[in-house]
């Protein structure tokens, strides 16, 4: 059985006294073939990254009532949990988070103060993955160097700030 791993990230250049107003973004690195350890093994099959939606009346709308580091890494998981619901087909599935904020609340160890919404939508999908499969989570440490956790880092930063991903055959790990 290959091992998947997914790597999440959120980007919010402003996360002091944020609002509905306020831009965060979320990046994830699809990788079938990695070992875990940040050396950059396997492929990536799949990027995925946008902005964290506040807008109620949005269909993109999963619960983020702010842009936060925060709700952007929570976001992350979320469509992190989405498409191994969708193409997770039946391999191994690990995320990796640098979150452990993200990481705690949706394995259901910690219960949320804030962001309620939103983490009752991704421990939804949580439970709905962990019904059909195993799916573990693991924390990260951020900036490390690890390659994959860099490059969902650059597509969460990318994305917050409204700007395409580097091509990853351009792309230097550590570069936003």
């Amino acid at each position: 059985m290959v091992s998947t791993y997914l790597y999440v990230d959120g980007s919010c250049r402003e996360n002091r006294n944020v609002n509905s107003e306020t831009i965060a973004g979320w990046g994830v690195c699809v990788v079938k073939g990695d070992s875990g350890t940040g050396k950059g093994q396997g492929d990536i099959v799949r990027e995925m990254s946008g902005r964290v939606i506040t807008d109620p009346d949005s269909s993109e709308y999963i619960g983020a009532l702010v842009g936060s580091n925060n709700t952007a890494e929570l976001t992350a998981i979320a469509h992190a949990l989405r498409w191994i619901l969708i193409d997770g087909k039946n391999d191994s599935i690990t995320i990796k988070s640098d979150s452990q904020y993200a990481s705690n609340l949706t394995s259901g160890l910690w219960k949320p103060k804030a962001n309620k919404e939103l983490v009752s939508r991704v421990r939804r999908l949580w439970l709905e993955c962990q019904s059909i499969r195993s799916v573990r989570i693991e924390h990260i440490r951020a900036h490390r160097g690890h390659r994959w956790n860099e490059r969902a880092d650059h597509l969460a930063f990318r994305a917050m700030e409204g700007r395409n991903p580097e091509p990853l055959q351009f792309w230097k790990p550590g570069s936003r």
